[in-house]
């Protein structure tokens, strides 16, 4: 199992030209979203929304808001992931129904919401705030999708060059609610994968003993 894992990401790089005439099945979508809805989340706060677009008249409109890039429109799915903003905040009532999913008492169940409050407090501070920290929370999602979906063979490619307030109005998103954090494609391959360049173990790894 452990060999099968790095051969996922061996086999994992950015695609850039899809085949238009290969689609991904619902099992194996599902699959790859799975990865994502399963991910860990600061707080267990799932901050986070993934649209799975398959409509060919709308990734045509969002490709010239993504820098042309061909993927939007040549992947079998386009995955928008969006990262939360309203319902990390105290007053939303939602933080408060994450932590009471452990089934706790209530005099315990304050201690936490005062705790993730207090030590969030700079953070929640502003929807720009909270969209930097639920944003970087979304990568964890990205990450495991993009392994997964190479473990059973499909490719990705994971997008930050567009305009997201093109794109957000574009998905008539409330950004109260929603921001756009990035926008990754998936499908199968046309061309054969590049050489995958990665710096040496030794000089990105260091052990403090």
């Amino acid at each position: 199992m452990t060999n099968d894992f790095m051969k996922a990401m061996d086999f994992r790089h950015a695609c850039k030209i899809f085949d238009e005439n290969k689609k991904i099945s619902d099992d194996e979508m599902h699959y790859i979203m799975e990865a994502a809805r399963k991910s860990p989340s600061s707080f267990g706060m799932e901050a986070w929304k993934f649209l799975v677009i398959t409509n060919e008249e709308l990734k045509a409109k969002l490709r010239p808001l993504c820098w042309n890039q061909v993927q939007i429109t040549s992947c079998s799915h386009l995955v928008v992931i969006l990262a939360g903003i309203e319902n990390v905040k105290p007053e939303s009532g939602v933080p408060k129904k994450r932590f009471q999913r452990r089934d706790m008492p209530e005099e315990k169940l304050e201690f936490y919401l005062n705790l993730y409050a207090d030590h969030l407090k700079e953070t929640l501070s502003s929807d720009e705030n909270i969209y930097s920290w639920t944003a970087r929370q979304t990568y964890i999602a990205a990450g495991n999708m993009m392994t997964a979906a190479a473990y059973i063979g499909i490719d990705s490619c994971p997008i930050e060059g567009l305009d997201k307030k093109a794109v957000e109005e574009t998905l008539g998103l409330d950004t109260t609610k929603y921001q756009l954090s990035m926008i990754l494609p998936f499908g199968y391959r046309v061309n054969e994968q590049s050489s995958q360049l990665r710096l040496p173990y030794e000089e990105v790894v260091e052990y403090i003993r």
